[in-house]
């Protein structure tokens, strides 16, 4: 028998869906990268207007490139920390940070795009379709917040974004790269998987420790807190330094004291790491799959932490940060399907 009309079209649907969602996962990944590769060469500030359609076209002509760089070079960035900045170097940091937001535009239109393709013509359920729809809330809201971090660096005194204001546009970028994670492993990226109760509980800790540990790197960039202690497993000759508690109020050491950052990040790593060998233990005796996937885990968890030892005591050189950011992402990816694919025995 033929297919009826409508079951072709939801299986056309359903690859229609995974298609965009692995286009997607792709572009949010090297957005990802590129957002750090703009952290580390300082460029995040050299654009200091916020113009979502018309500046997505770059200076064209002299007088154009002369203006862009009068307007850097009144702000506090250029005064405190650039100041005589040669134009060469300022079309190098003013490329990263419009290739930075050109891939956010090119995200945007890819999502939206692919939103209404799928709405207009019935590809995906409405209860799908609405999931879309938040996840596109969800995306707007990360770069509305990445223009208030860039606000944030703009301000008198400031030679940077606000730290916390850039672990939270991270933070938003890797809940919607798991959001789409998810959302293909549900539309048939990958079958469900019966485990034990213990096995499902492991596997939401886990991301959620991940998600902890990228938030702690988060403000490690901001504040630069990699360039400080580059020696392991001691810093200044200690494993808990000195100088941890230094702010009042207490909880200001957790995101304002660099000597607490760092070491936050360390030990953060530490435990990570701990729980995903402990989790190798745990599930033993469950299938082959899910015992494959926790060494899979406790490969990529451990090619992490010598990145980011290697990342530290090298002084943070940008091709050794961007693999440590980037071996995050990949192990979030895997932490996200372990999570999503995992179903309690008798549900």
């Amino acid at each position: 028998l033929e297919p009826s009309a409508s079951t072709q079209r939801r299986v056309g649907g359903a690859r229609a869906v995974r298609a965009w969602l692995l286009l997607l996962i792709a572009l949010v990944f090297a957005m990802v990268l590129v957002g750090g590769a703009t952290r580390l060469t300082e460029s995040g500030l050299s654009i200091t207007e916020w113009q979502p359609v018309g500046g997505a076209i770059p200076p064209l002509g002299a007088s154009a490139w002369q203006e862009a760089f009068d307007l850097y070079r009144q702000s506090p960035q250029y005064e405190l920390l650039n100041s005589g900045m040669s134009f060469a170097d300022f079309q190098r940091i003013y490329w990263w940070e419009w290739a930075h937001r050109e891939l956010g535009r090119f995200i945007g239109l890819v999502y939206v795009a692919g939103f209404l393709w799928l709405a207009l013509r019935r590809m995906a359920p409405p209860r799908i379709l609405l999931i879309f729809a938040g996840m596109g809330l969800l995306l707007g809201t990360q770069g509305l917040v990445g223009w208030i971090m860039v606000a944030s660096g703009l301000q008198p005194g400031m030679t940077a974004v606000a730290p916390v204001k850039l672990t939270l546009h991270l933070i938003l970028a890797c809940l919607f790269f798991a959001a789409l994670v998810t959302m293909l492993v549900r539309q048939g990226g990958a079958p469900p998987e019966r485990a034990s109760s213990k096995a499902v509980v492991w596997g939401w800790l886990l991301l959620a420790l991940a998600f902890v540990q990228i938030a702690l790197g988060g403000l490690v960039a901001g504040h630069d807190a990699g360039l400080t202690y580059n020696s392991w497993p001691l810093m200044d000759g200690r494993f808990v330094p000195e100088g941890l508690s230094l702010l009042d109020p207490a909880w200001l050491n957790l995101i304002d004291n660099v000597t607490a950052i760092q070491f936050n990040h360390r030990i953060g790593a530490y435990v990570l790491a701990a729980a995903v060998l402990a989790h190798l233990i745990a599930v033993r005796r469950e299938g082959p799959e899910l015992r494959g996937r926790a060494r899979l885990m406790a490969a990529l968890v451990l090619a992490q932490v010598v990145l980011g030892i290697a990342t530290l005591v090298q002084g943070v050189p940008i091709g050794l940060a961007l693999a440590h950011q980037g071996m995050a992402l990949i192990l979030l990816l895997v932490l996200v399907v372990v999570a999503v694919i995992l179903k309690k025995r008798g549900h």
